[in-house]
């Protein structure tokens, strides 16, 4: 049995391979992400839905409020679905406007 040559140079060739698959995905992803942060309307946060706060109101309920384009959302959210139970206009500074 005089395999040892040829099991050396397979095992070399296959990390080899491997590490061209792996630098090649990590290639990939950091091009995906900076494409989509440029699809970013003025690469600004204020178009994406944020959480402000949420708080528990069970094994399975919450309370959530959502800030998305100059809006707070309380939403009900429990293991059924999804409600709004109030809506208010903020202003810049975060504040509500009556």
């Amino acid at each position: 049995m005089n395999d040892g040559p040829g099991l050396v140079a397979n095992l070399i060739s296959t990390v080899v391979a491997l590490i061209a698959v792996l630098a090649l995905a990590w290639v990939s992803l950091k091009l995906l992400k900076r494409m989509q942060l440029r699809r970013t309307p003025g690469g600004d946060e204020g178009h994406l839905p944020r959480i402000v706060g949420s708080v528990g109101l069970g094994p399975r309920e919450r309370l959530v409020t959502v800030r998305y384009r100059g809006r707070d959302y309380l939403l009900g959210v429990t293991a059924g679905g999804i409600s709004t139970v109030d809506s208010h206009e903020i202003d810049p500074h975060g504040n509500e406007v009556e």
